[in-house]
């Protein structure tokens, strides 16, 4: 009688006629075949499987002055308010600076700074309903070229490849900062695989059309309008009410950390002798973030947002042969 406990899923890779003799033939052979599955599969699992990550950009240490806090004399809209916000604002009564993030990209690579540019059009102008749920990816995708995107930088295979809308998670990072800031619910967020230079661990918000969104929820009774913009070398992101915002503290515990290893491959270009560093590494990190709220004339409230855990970035080095 079969168990009643969990079933395991087994994963059986056919093996061409020849190789299977081989197989049969040699001891050797077979180990050699093993570990070459098992590199295969890593390999697999390491790059992302394919273009699952193609909107995250480049991966990264923390750099400083990339992301924060944006006040309300600081959004580039701030002394002439676009007609369709000022619009929205009247309509909602959400005059209000409740929350807003920047995000800066100072060096994009490919067209990176046309996606950003594009999601934020699109985000700007929505309203956050009171008991709704805000689908990010519907409001900025699909990241087709029909709708604007052009080819930014991802990361798969130890190197920066072109995809389609590649960039557009900084958008998504600095809405995601914006909404704890001003108290409303996350229902899904998403870490990226890797560290990435414009957000700490567990404040990034990584997107892929299909399986990764950011989806949000206003569980006051009055809306929330959403203004996003794309200015010089930083994406802005604020939301608008009709309430006192809260003050958000957050709390990051490093649970674990992990060595990044070094990967070395041949380049016919350098000399004999000579290395050239291409990817610098980075530690895995594995990140437990909270944050506490507190409404004037409110007790405070702590709210578990969950733990993150970053796989490391390996360190390349490429040699001359």
């Amino acid at each position: 009688m079969p168990g009643s406990g969990p079933r395991r899923r087994v994963i059986v890779i056919g093996l061409p006629v020849r190789l299977a003799r081989l197989w049969r033939a040699r001891r050797h052979i077979r180990a050699a075949v093993l570990v070459a599955l098992v590199l295969g599969a890593a390999a697999w699992a390491f790059s992302g499987r394919g273009a699952g990550e193609g909107l995250c950009g480049w991966p990264g240490a923390l750099a400083a002055a990339k992301s924060g806090p944006a006040y309300e004399d600081e959004l580039p809209w701030a002394r002439t308010p676009p007609p369709e916000l000022v619009q929205l604002q009247q309509a909602t009564g959400a005059v209000r600076l409740v929350g807003a993030f920047r995000v800066q990209f100072p060096a994009p690579l490919y067209e990176e700074s046309e996606n950003i540019a594009v999601a934020a059009r699109y985000l700007a102008g929505t309203v956050l309903q009171p008991g709704r749920v805000l689908s990010v990816n519907a409001f900025l995708g699909p990241y087709t070229a029909e709708r604007g995107y052009r080819a930014g930088p991802s990361y798969a295979g130890g190197r920066v490849v072109p995809s389609m809308g590649g960039g557009v998670c900084k958008v998504s990072t600095a809405l995601y900062n914006a909404a704890v800031m001003a108290g409303v619910t996350v229902v899904e967020r998403h870490p990226h695989s890797m560290p990435v230079p414009y957000a700490p661990p567990g404040r990034d918000a990584a997107l892929a059309w299909g399986y990764k969104d950011l989806r949000l929820r206003v569980d006051a009774d009055t809306p929330i309008v959403i203004w996003a913009a794309a200015h010089a070398d930083s994406v802005y992101v604020a939301l608008y009410g009709s309430y006192d915002p809260p003050r958000v503290e957050w709390h990051q515990e490093v649970l674990d950390r992990t060595p990044f290893p070094t990967v070395r491959r041949p380049n016919p270009e350098l000399s004999p002798g000579e290395e050239r560093v291409v990817i610098q590494g980075i530690e895995g990190v594995t990140v437990r973030t909270a944050v506490t709220v507190a409404y004037p004339g409110r007790p405070a409230e702590r709210r578990e947002l969950g733990t993150d855990r970053y796989r490391p970035l390996p360190h390349v080095v490429e040699y001359g042969p």
